[in-house]
Protein backbone atom coordinates (compact mmCIF):
# COMPACT_ATOMS: atom_id res chain seq x y z
CA UNK A 1 0.00 0.00 0.00
CA UNK A 2 2.87 2.38 0.78
CA UNK A 3 4.46 1.54 -2.57
CA UNK A 4 1.16 2.15 -4.35
CA UNK A 5 0.83 5.54 -2.69
CA UNK A 6 4.39 6.43 -3.67
CA UNK A 7 3.83 5.30 -7.27
CA UNK A 8 0.74 7.49 -7.68
CA UNK A 9 2.53 10.49 -6.19
CA UNK A 10 5.60 10.01 -8.40
CA UNK A 11 3.91 9.19 -11.70
CA UNK A 12 0.38 10.55 -11.59
CA UNK A 13 -0.80 7.03 -12.45
CA UNK A 14 -3.62 5.16 -10.75
CA UNK A 15 -3.55 1.79 -9.03
CA UNK A 16 -5.83 -0.67 -7.31
CA UNK A 17 -5.11 -4.08 -5.78
CA UNK A 18 -7.19 -7.27 -5.86
CA UNK A 19 -6.48 -9.84 -3.18
CA UNK A 20 -6.54 -13.55 -3.95
CA UNK A 21 -9.47 -15.60 -2.68
CA UNK A 22 -8.77 -15.82 1.06
CA UNK A 23 -9.83 -19.44 1.64
CA UNK A 24 -6.23 -20.46 2.32
CA UNK A 25 -5.36 -17.55 4.62
CA UNK A 26 -6.30 -19.50 7.76
CA UNK A 27 -8.20 -16.57 9.17
CA UNK A 28 -5.89 -13.71 8.18
CA UNK A 29 -7.63 -12.35 5.07
CA UNK A 30 -10.25 -10.25 6.84
CA UNK A 31 -8.94 -9.39 10.31
CA UNK A 32 -11.31 -7.74 12.76
CA UNK A 33 -8.91 -7.11 15.64
CA UNK A 34 -5.42 -8.52 15.16
CA UNK A 35 -3.20 -8.10 12.10
CA UNK A 36 -1.32 -11.07 10.69
CA UNK A 37 2.38 -11.66 11.26
CA UNK A 38 3.04 -8.42 13.10
CA UNK A 39 2.53 -6.98 16.55
CA UNK A 40 -0.38 -4.74 15.71
CA UNK A 41 -4.12 -4.36 15.68
CA UNK A 42 -6.72 -3.21 13.21
CA UNK A 43 -6.73 0.57 13.55
CA UNK A 44 -8.01 3.55 11.62
CA UNK A 45 -4.89 3.78 9.48
CA UNK A 46 -5.30 0.16 8.44
CA UNK A 47 -9.00 0.38 7.60
CA UNK A 48 -8.55 3.60 5.62
CA UNK A 49 -5.63 2.18 3.62
CA UNK A 50 -7.41 -1.08 2.84
CA UNK A 51 -10.58 0.71 1.78
CA UNK A 52 -8.51 3.01 -0.46
CA UNK A 53 -6.36 0.41 -2.23
CA UNK A 54 -8.49 -2.74 -2.35
CA UNK A 55 -11.90 -1.89 -3.86
CA UNK A 56 -12.32 -5.38 -5.35
CA UNK A 57 -11.98 -8.93 -4.07
CA UNK A 58 -11.49 -12.20 -5.96
CA UNK A 59 -14.38 -14.34 -4.76
CA UNK A 60 -13.84 -17.42 -6.95
CA UNK A 61 -10.90 -19.10 -8.71
CA UNK A 62 -9.18 -22.42 -9.45
CA UNK A 63 -8.30 -22.97 -5.77
CA UNK A 64 -11.91 -22.95 -4.64
CA UNK A 65 -14.91 -20.68 -4.29
CA UNK A 66 -14.95 -18.07 -1.55
CA UNK A 67 -18.45 -16.59 -1.48
CA UNK A 68 -19.87 -18.50 1.49
CA UNK A 69 -19.22 -21.52 3.69
CA UNK A 70 -21.87 -23.84 5.17
CA UNK A 71 -20.33 -23.48 8.64
CA UNK A 72 -21.39 -19.80 8.73
CA UNK A 73 -24.38 -20.17 6.40
CA UNK A 74 -26.05 -23.47 7.37
CA UNK A 75 -29.42 -22.37 6.00
CA UNK A 76 -28.04 -21.59 2.54
CA UNK A 77 -28.45 -24.68 0.36
CA UNK A 78 -25.99 -23.31 -2.21
CA UNK A 79 -23.25 -22.29 0.26
CA UNK A 80 -21.12 -25.42 -0.12
CA UNK A 81 -19.91 -24.84 -3.67
CA UNK A 82 -16.37 -25.98 -4.57
CA UNK A 83 -15.31 -25.41 -0.96
CA UNK A 84 -11.59 -25.67 -0.13
CA UNK A 85 -11.16 -25.63 3.63
CA UNK A 86 -8.25 -27.95 4.36
CA UNK A 87 -5.63 -25.44 5.45
CA UNK A 88 -3.12 -22.90 4.21
CA UNK A 89 -1.38 -22.99 0.84
CA UNK A 90 1.38 -25.45 1.74
CA UNK A 91 -0.81 -27.38 4.24
CA UNK A 92 1.66 -26.70 7.03
CA UNK A 93 -1.31 -25.59 9.14
CA UNK A 94 -4.71 -27.22 8.91
CA UNK A 95 -7.99 -25.35 9.10
CA UNK A 96 -10.04 -24.92 12.27
CA UNK A 97 -13.64 -23.72 12.30
CA UNK A 98 -12.83 -20.45 14.06
CA UNK A 99 -10.68 -19.38 11.06
CA UNK A 100 -13.47 -19.64 8.49
CA UNK A 101 -15.33 -16.43 9.36
CA UNK A 102 -12.28 -14.38 8.38
CA UNK A 103 -11.87 -16.00 4.96
CA UNK A 104 -15.19 -15.84 3.07
CA UNK A 105 -16.61 -12.84 1.25
CA UNK A 106 -20.12 -12.85 2.68
CA UNK A 107 -18.87 -12.96 6.26
CA UNK A 108 -16.25 -10.32 5.48
CA UNK A 109 -18.94 -7.98 4.19
CA UNK A 110 -20.70 -8.37 7.55
CA UNK A 111 -17.46 -7.89 9.50
CA UNK A 112 -16.94 -4.70 7.51
CA UNK A 113 -20.22 -3.34 8.89
CA UNK A 114 -18.97 -4.02 12.43
CA UNK A 115 -15.59 -2.38 11.83
CA UNK A 116 -17.34 0.61 10.26
CA UNK A 117 -19.33 1.13 13.45
CA UNK A 118 -16.06 1.46 15.37
CA UNK A 119 -13.95 3.51 12.95
CA UNK A 120 -16.44 5.13 10.60
CA UNK A 121 -14.69 3.41 7.66
CA UNK A 122 -15.49 -0.01 6.18
CA UNK A 123 -12.27 -1.78 5.06
CA UNK A 124 -14.25 -4.63 3.45
CA UNK A 125 -16.56 -2.57 1.31
CA UNK A 126 -15.40 -4.38 -1.82
CA UNK A 127 -16.86 -5.32 -5.16
CA UNK A 128 -16.69 -8.92 -6.36
CA UNK A 129 -14.66 -10.32 -9.24
CA UNK A 130 -13.55 -13.74 -10.40
CA UNK A 131 -10.24 -14.85 -11.89
CA UNK A 132 -8.52 -18.12 -12.70
CA UNK A 133 -5.24 -17.85 -10.75
CA UNK A 134 -3.94 -19.82 -13.72
CA UNK A 135 -0.20 -19.92 -14.37
CA UNK A 136 -0.63 -21.09 -17.95
CA UNK A 137 -1.40 -17.75 -19.59
CA UNK A 138 -4.66 -19.22 -20.89
CA UNK A 139 -8.15 -17.89 -20.13
CA UNK A 140 -9.66 -21.37 -19.94
CA UNK A 141 -12.33 -21.16 -17.24
CA UNK A 142 -14.96 -23.21 -19.06
CA UNK A 143 -15.66 -26.77 -17.94
CA UNK A 144 -15.07 -28.29 -21.39
CA UNK A 145 -11.87 -26.31 -21.95
CA UNK A 146 -10.12 -26.37 -18.58
CA UNK A 147 -6.33 -26.37 -18.73
CA UNK A 148 -5.73 -26.34 -14.98
CA UNK A 149 -3.68 -24.11 -12.75
CA UNK A 150 -0.22 -24.78 -14.19
CA UNK A 151 1.47 -26.73 -16.95
CA UNK A 152 1.67 -29.82 -14.74
CA UNK A 153 -2.12 -29.88 -14.52
CA UNK A 154 -3.02 -29.69 -18.21
CA UNK A 155 -5.53 -32.22 -19.61
CA UNK A 156 -4.35 -35.83 -19.47
CA UNK A 157 -5.81 -39.17 -18.31
CA UNK A 158 -4.03 -39.00 -14.93
CA UNK A 159 -4.82 -35.37 -14.07
CA UNK A 160 -7.84 -36.03 -11.85
CA UNK A 161 -5.79 -38.25 -9.54
CA UNK A 162 -2.51 -36.32 -9.66
CA UNK A 163 -2.20 -33.89 -6.71
CA UNK A 164 -2.33 -30.24 -7.65
CA UNK A 165 -0.05 -29.59 -4.68
CA UNK A 166 1.46 -31.99 -2.14
CA UNK A 167 3.44 -31.42 1.04
CA UNK A 168 4.39 -34.54 2.95
CA UNK A 169 1.28 -36.67 3.32
CA UNK A 170 -1.07 -33.72 2.82
CA UNK A 171 -2.27 -32.78 -0.65
CA UNK A 172 -4.75 -30.81 -2.71
CA UNK A 173 -6.32 -33.25 -5.15
CA UNK A 174 -6.17 -32.75 -8.88
CA UNK A 175 -9.90 -33.31 -9.26
CA UNK A 176 -10.52 -30.61 -6.65
CA UNK A 177 -9.37 -27.85 -9.01
CA UNK A 178 -12.19 -25.54 -10.09
CA UNK A 179 -12.70 -24.32 -13.65
CA UNK A 180 -13.22 -20.77 -12.39
CA UNK A 181 -13.56 -17.85 -12.74
CA UNK A 182 -14.26 -14.69 -14.77
CA UNK A 183 -14.84 -11.00 -14.09
CA UNK A 184 -17.68 -9.01 -15.61
CA UNK A 185 -17.25 -5.24 -15.85
CA UNK A 186 -19.96 -2.72 -16.77
CA UNK A 187 -17.84 -0.01 -18.44
CA UNK A 188 -19.04 2.98 -20.44
CA UNK A 189 -16.80 2.05 -23.35
CA UNK A 190 -14.28 -0.64 -24.31
CA UNK A 191 -11.12 1.22 -23.30
CA UNK A 192 -8.55 0.56 -20.60
CA UNK A 193 -9.47 3.84 -18.91
CA UNK A 194 -13.21 3.12 -18.84
CA UNK A 195 -12.69 -0.44 -17.62
CA UNK A 196 -10.37 0.77 -14.84
CA UNK A 197 -12.91 3.41 -13.82
CA UNK A 198 -15.64 0.77 -13.66
CA UNK A 199 -13.45 -1.46 -11.51
CA UNK A 200 -12.65 1.44 -9.21
CA UNK A 201 -16.35 2.17 -8.72
CA UNK A 202 -16.98 -1.59 -8.21
CA UNK A 203 -19.45 -1.98 -11.05
CA UNK A 204 -18.31 -5.57 -11.46
CA UNK A 205 -19.51 -9.11 -10.95
CA UNK A 206 -17.87 -12.53 -10.71
CA UNK A 207 -18.81 -15.77 -12.42
CA UNK A 208 -17.50 -19.28 -11.94
CA UNK A 209 -16.65 -19.46 -15.64
CA UNK A 210 -19.98 -18.90 -17.35
CA UNK A 211 -20.29 -15.79 -19.52
CA UNK A 212 -23.77 -14.83 -18.36
CA UNK A 213 -24.82 -11.17 -18.26
CA UNK A 214 -26.04 -9.83 -14.92
CA UNK A 215 -27.53 -6.48 -13.94
CA UNK A 216 -28.28 -5.33 -10.37
CA UNK A 217 -29.64 -1.95 -9.29
CA UNK A 218 -30.91 -0.59 -5.99
CA UNK A 219 -33.22 2.32 -5.27
CA UNK A 220 -36.47 3.26 -3.57
CA UNK A 221 -39.01 3.32 -6.38
CA UNK A 222 -38.56 0.30 -8.64
CA UNK A 223 -41.91 -1.24 -9.51
CA UNK A 224 -43.03 -4.54 -10.98
CA UNK A 225 -43.55 -2.84 -14.34
CA UNK A 226 -39.83 -2.02 -14.51
CA UNK A 227 -39.08 -5.73 -14.87
CA UNK A 228 -40.91 -5.84 -18.20
CA UNK A 229 -38.53 -3.43 -19.92
CA UNK A 230 -36.12 -4.99 -22.39
CA UNK A 231 -33.17 -2.80 -21.34
CA UNK A 232 -32.92 -2.97 -17.54
CA UNK A 233 -29.89 -0.68 -17.56
CA UNK A 234 -31.97 2.22 -18.85
CA UNK A 235 -34.44 2.18 -15.97
CA UNK A 236 -31.81 0.99 -13.50
CA UNK A 237 -29.56 4.02 -13.85
CA UNK A 238 -32.57 6.34 -14.01
CA UNK A 239 -34.18 5.16 -10.78
CA UNK A 240 -31.28 3.85 -8.73
CA UNK A 241 -27.62 2.96 -8.40
CA UNK A 242 -25.75 -0.01 -9.90
CA UNK A 243 -23.87 -2.80 -8.17
CA UNK A 244 -20.95 -1.57 -6.10
CA UNK A 245 -22.58 1.65 -4.87
CA UNK A 246 -24.32 3.04 -1.79
CA UNK A 247 -28.08 3.32 -1.77
CA UNK A 248 -29.25 6.88 -2.47
CA UNK A 249 -30.71 8.84 0.42
CA UNK A 250 -34.03 7.43 1.59
CA UNK A 251 -36.80 9.75 0.41
CA UNK A 252 -39.66 10.74 2.67
CA UNK A 253 -42.37 8.10 2.65
CA UNK A 254 -40.20 5.29 1.27
CA UNK A 255 -40.83 2.17 3.31
CA UNK A 256 -38.09 -0.16 2.06
CA UNK A 257 -35.37 -0.38 -0.59
CA UNK A 258 -36.28 -1.87 -3.94
CA UNK A 259 -34.04 -3.68 -6.38
CA UNK A 260 -34.01 -4.51 -10.08
CA UNK A 261 -32.07 -7.62 -11.05
CA UNK A 262 -31.71 -9.27 -14.45
CA UNK A 263 -29.69 -12.14 -15.87
CA UNK A 264 -29.20 -13.48 -19.40
CA UNK A 265 -27.72 -16.94 -19.90
CA UNK A 266 -24.39 -17.71 -21.51
CA UNK A 267 -25.44 -19.03 -24.96
CA UNK A 268 -22.96 -21.91 -24.62
CA UNK A 269 -23.79 -22.83 -21.03
CA UNK A 270 -26.77 -23.95 -19.01
CA UNK A 271 -30.10 -22.22 -18.67
CA UNK A 272 -30.82 -20.24 -15.50
CA UNK A 273 -32.28 -21.87 -12.41
CA UNK A 274 -32.91 -18.81 -10.21
CA UNK A 275 -31.81 -15.39 -9.05
CA UNK A 276 -31.31 -14.79 -5.36
CA UNK A 277 -30.62 -11.66 -3.35
CA UNK A 278 -28.34 -12.11 -0.37
CA UNK A 279 -28.77 -9.65 2.47
CA UNK A 280 -26.36 -9.12 5.35
CA UNK A 281 -26.94 -6.79 8.28
CA UNK A 282 -26.17 -6.07 11.92
CA UNK A 283 -28.79 -6.62 14.59
CA UNK A 284 -27.80 -5.52 18.10
CA UNK A 285 -24.20 -5.74 16.92
CA UNK A 286 -24.57 -9.33 15.71
CA UNK A 287 -23.96 -10.44 12.12
CA UNK A 288 -27.08 -11.63 10.33
CA UNK A 289 -27.87 -12.89 6.83
CA UNK A 290 -30.79 -14.01 4.69
CA UNK A 291 -31.00 -15.44 1.17
CA UNK A 292 -34.14 -14.61 -0.81
CA UNK A 293 -35.27 -16.32 -4.03
CA UNK A 294 -36.55 -13.46 -6.19
CA UNK A 295 -36.89 -14.95 -9.69
CA UNK A 296 -36.87 -18.51 -10.97
CA UNK A 297 -37.67 -20.68 -13.95
CA UNK A 298 -40.74 -22.81 -14.43
CA UNK A 299 -43.89 -22.95 -12.35
CA UNK A 300 -42.24 -23.98 -9.09
CA UNK A 301 -43.60 -22.61 -5.82
CA UNK A 302 -41.79 -22.38 -2.47
CA UNK A 303 -42.77 -25.09 0.01
CA UNK A 304 -44.01 -24.68 3.55
CA UNK A 305 -40.41 -24.26 4.66
CA UNK A 306 -39.98 -21.35 2.25
CA UNK A 307 -37.56 -23.27 0.06
CA UNK A 308 -37.90 -23.37 -3.69
CA UNK A 309 -37.85 -26.93 -5.13
CA UNK A 310 -34.78 -27.92 -7.12
CA UNK A 311 -34.90 -27.11 -10.81
CA UNK A 312 -34.11 -30.68 -11.88
CA UNK A 313 -31.13 -32.30 -13.56
CA UNK A 314 -30.69 -33.25 -17.23
CA UNK A 315 -26.96 -34.08 -17.10
CA UNK A 316 -25.82 -37.18 -18.96
CA UNK A 317 -22.58 -37.81 -17.05
CA UNK A 318 -21.10 -40.63 -19.22
CA UNK A 319 -21.38 -38.45 -22.31
CA UNK A 320 -20.64 -35.17 -20.51
CA UNK A 321 -23.66 -33.35 -21.89
CA UNK A 322 -27.02 -31.96 -20.82
CA UNK A 323 -30.20 -30.53 -22.29
CA UNK A 324 -31.55 -27.03 -21.76
CA UNK A 325 -35.08 -28.39 -21.49
CA UNK A 326 -35.35 -26.97 -17.97
CA UNK A 327 -34.48 -23.53 -16.70
CA UNK A 328 -34.86 -20.17 -18.42
CA UNK A 329 -32.81 -18.23 -20.95
CA UNK A 330 -33.35 -15.02 -18.98
CA UNK A 331 -34.73 -13.94 -15.64
CA UNK A 332 -35.65 -10.45 -14.47
CA UNK A 333 -37.49 -9.19 -11.40
CA UNK A 334 -37.96 -6.33 -9.01
CA UNK A 335 -37.86 -7.03 -5.29
CA UNK A 336 -38.59 -5.08 -2.13
CA UNK A 337 -36.93 -6.05 1.15
CA UNK A 338 -39.76 -7.43 3.33
CA UNK A 339 -37.63 -7.31 6.49
CA UNK A 340 -36.19 -3.82 6.20
CA UNK A 341 -35.25 -1.94 9.36
CA UNK A 342 -34.12 1.62 8.56
CA UNK A 343 -31.91 1.67 11.67
CA UNK A 344 -29.72 -1.27 10.55
CA UNK A 345 -26.65 -1.11 8.32
CA UNK A 346 -27.03 -3.63 5.52
CA UNK A 347 -25.72 -4.82 2.16
CA UNK A 348 -27.40 -6.66 -0.70
CA UNK A 349 -25.94 -8.60 -3.62
CA UNK A 350 -27.41 -10.85 -6.29
CA UNK A 351 -26.47 -14.47 -6.89
CA UNK A 352 -27.50 -16.13 -10.15
CA UNK A 353 -27.59 -19.95 -10.31
CA UNK A 354 -27.55 -22.01 -13.50
CA UNK A 355 -29.19 -25.42 -13.93
CA UNK A 356 -26.91 -28.44 -13.34
CA UNK A 357 -24.30 -29.00 -16.03
CA UNK A 358 -21.27 -31.32 -16.35
CA UNK A 359 -18.25 -30.43 -14.24
CA UNK A 360 -14.85 -30.49 -15.95
CA UNK A 361 -14.18 -33.91 -14.43
CA UNK A 362 -17.08 -35.37 -16.41
CA UNK A 363 -15.59 -34.00 -19.64
CA UNK A 364 -12.22 -35.44 -18.63
CA UNK A 365 -13.69 -38.90 -18.06
CA UNK A 366 -15.56 -38.86 -21.36
CA UNK A 367 -12.60 -37.49 -23.29
CA UNK A 368 -10.06 -40.05 -22.05
CA UNK A 369 -12.39 -42.97 -21.32
CA UNK A 370 -11.42 -43.16 -17.65
CA UNK A 371 -13.45 -44.25 -14.64
CA UNK A 372 -13.72 -41.75 -11.80
CA UNK A 373 -13.69 -42.58 -8.11
CA UNK A 374 -17.10 -42.21 -6.41
CA UNK A 375 -15.99 -39.18 -4.39
CA UNK A 376 -15.14 -37.14 -7.50
CA UNK A 377 -17.98 -34.73 -8.36
CA UNK A 378 -19.15 -34.68 -11.97
CA UNK A 379 -22.09 -32.26 -11.86
CA UNK A 380 -22.29 -28.69 -10.57
CA UNK A 381 -24.26 -25.47 -10.93
CA UNK A 382 -22.37 -22.48 -12.32
CA UNK A 383 -23.15 -19.13 -10.72
CA UNK A 384 -22.52 -15.41 -10.68
CA UNK A 385 -22.12 -12.97 -7.79
CA UNK A 386 -22.66 -9.24 -8.19
CA UNK A 387 -20.92 -6.56 -6.21
CA UNK A 388 -23.06 -5.47 -3.26
CA UNK A 389 -25.17 -2.38 -2.78
CA UNK A 390 -24.88 -0.89 0.73
CA UNK A 391 -27.49 0.79 2.92
CA UNK A 392 -26.45 3.14 5.72
CA UNK A 393 -29.01 4.67 8.11
CA UNK A 394 -29.30 8.35 7.40
CA UNK A 395 -27.19 7.95 4.26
Amino acid sequence: WNWMQSYEERTGGRLLAIAHNGNMSNGWMFPQVELAHQAGTVDRQYVEARARWEPLYEVTQIKGDGEAHPFMSPNDEFADYETWDQGNLDLSEFKTDDMLQYEYAREALKIGLQVEEEFGVNPYKFGLVGATDSHTGLATAQEDNFFGKHSGAEPNPERVNHPMAKVGDAEYTGWGMVASGLQGVWARENTREAIFDAMRRKETYATTGSRMLVRFFGGWEFTEADASRRLPGDIGYLKGVPMGQDMPARPAGAEAPTFLVAALKDPLSGNLDRIQIVKGWLENGERMEQVYDVAWSGDREPGNDGRLPAVGNTVDVPNATWTNTIGAAELIATWEDPDFDPSQRAFYYARVIEIPTPRWTAYEAARFGIELAPEIPTVHQERAYTSPIWYTPGG
